[in-house]
């Protein structure tokens, strides 16, 4: 017999943004297309019961009012993102403040996680957001340990998320926790998303983490870098690319992206690896070879020190067959 469905109940208000909603909302809605499972009951409740519109103008029809729900065991609460950079929904903030504690588990999207925050619901506890609302969070809740990097964090009951589609990627670790991992590869590949992103993936790609320098000397050299992992990428070499002086490269390169050249090719690199681990069947040895490294032991030290475990642990996790 299965068990009894989970409740999902999701959280709107006016200005919600609309893919925090829906992402998640589909991937536990997609529970329901596996004879025998039990899955999700899911109900949207907004403040006062009326329909809110979404930050992108789209108008969401809540199925009932905020005032009369109450979480329960096996009931996870969803607050997504939204345009609440000034100030939030009082009554949102009550409800949370109140009930919150209730729920079997927390579930925050982007800046939704603003509003656990601002309950008090994240005092103590290690949490993120979007990348652009991370200083905010630290800076005005100074009992939360914020963590600006990883996708997503849990911490006990608590899951926070970073922007949009990591609130998929949590959705699916959750559905994961719930029903297996072969229920969730489904149900991404379904969707044609990744299920493999861990939580402690950085929010941004290498590219997207540092800024793109103005000259076009050092673009030119983050494009290379990029498309060239496996090569000796000293700072002498990369200088010498950008008919630089070691000096004065290393300089303007820290200025213009916000990051040293090491820390960019460290980054460029275990974003290669990791791909290679995901996706294919190499062993670690060839792996480190292709990504610079030379040998594993470097390729491990790296990992552990980026993603917090050696390869061999990443691939079993999240990668393909070999290694």
């Amino acid at each position: 017999m299965p068990s009894a469905p989970r409740g999902l109940l999701v959280l709107l208000y006016d200005g919600v943004q609309s893919l925090d909603v829906t992402g998640p909302v589909e991937v536990f809605a997609a529970l329901t297309h596996f004879p025998g499972r039990s899955g999700y009951t899911i109900r949207t409740v907004s403040p006062g019961g009326r329909p809110v519109r979404s930050g992108s103008g789209l108008a969401l029809l809540p199925d009932g009012d905020l005032a009369e729900a109450r979480p329960g065991p096996g009931t996870t609460v969803l607050v997504p993102g939204g345009r609440h950079t000034t100030d939030f929904e009082p009554r949102l903030v009550d409800w949370l403040r109140t009930h919150g504690g209730g729920a079997e588990r927390l579930v925050s999207v982007c800046t939704g996680g603003l509003l656990l925050a601002e309950a008090g619901l994240l005092d103590g506890r290690r949490a993120t957001t979007h990348w652009n609302a991370c200083e905010r969070m630290a800076r005005d809740y100074p009992a939360v340990a914020v963590d600006p990097d990883p996708i997503y964090v849990r911490d006990g009951s608590v899951h926070t998320s970073a922007g949009v589609t990591a609130g998929i990627d949590l959705a699916l670790a959750l559905v994961e926790e719930d029903h297996g991992r072969d229920v969730a590869l489904t149900i991404a590949r379904h969707l044609v998303v990744f299920l493999r992103r861990p939580g402690n993936q950085a929010q941004f790609s290498a590219q997207l983490a540092a800024q793109t320098a103005r000259r076009d000397p050092l673009r030119d050299v983050q494009q290379w870098i990029t498309e060239h992992p496996g090569e000796e990428l000293g700072v002498e070499r990369l200088a010498a690319r950008a008919r630089l002086s070691p000096r004065h490269f290393a300089r303007a390169f820290r200025a213009e992206t916000g990051v040293t050249p090491g820390r960019y090719v460290e980054r460029v690199r275990v974003e290669h690896a990791r791909r290679l681990l995901e996706e294919g069947g190499e062993g670690i040895a060839q792996i480190a070879r292709a990504c610079g490294y030379g040998t594993p032991e470097a390729l491990r030290r790296a990992f552990v020190r980026t993603l917090g475990q050696p390869p061999a642990e990443y691939r079993r996790r999240f990668g393909g067959p070999g290694g």
